[in-house]
């Protein structure tokens, strides 16, 4: 892995998906290095020492969705994925071991595809409760 590098990126309401009309989307690319464990402790301190608790550690539903409560940080500790971001014919997004996401609240993601080894860690700011919202309100 390289050095650590970001981009950020606003993305506008798509149909039943709100999206983030204040907050940008933050992608990092080569955060943590390591092995699947060593990737995932490395986030869940990281994510925790920033007052974001990490709560799972999981794949990405395959399937639009949203939280309406709460922003979202996502680190991936294992294989690659196509996720696409912003709800349907939104903005696709290659991510692999050692990134990490920032998904403002209402930000639509879902995982396309993936490796058999994609694990990510998820984590909300303390005090956010999470919801799922996945059809129109």
């Amino acid at each position: 892995m390289g050095t650590m590098t970001s981009e950020c990126f606003m993305l506008a309401a798509n149909g039943w998906v709100p999206n983030n009309s204040q907050l940008p989307v933050i992608v990092y690319r080569a955060v943590e290095r390591g092995d699947c464990d060593e990737i995932a402790r490395a986030f869940e301190r990281r994510f925790g020492r920033h007052g974001w608790p990490p709560d799972w550690r999981d794949t990405v539903y395959d399937y639009h969705h949203y939280h309406s409560t709460a922003h979202e940080a996502l680190g991936v500790a294992a294989g690659h994925a196509v996720l696409e971001l912003g709800g349907p014919r939104g903005r696709r997004m290659d991510v692999s071991a050692g990134n990490a996401l920032v998904l403002p609240a209402g930000t639509g993601h879902r995982r396309i595809h993936s490796t058999e080894d994609f694990l990510v860690v998820g984590a909300y700011p303390a005090g956010q409760e999470w919801d799922i919202c996945c059809t129109a309100p």
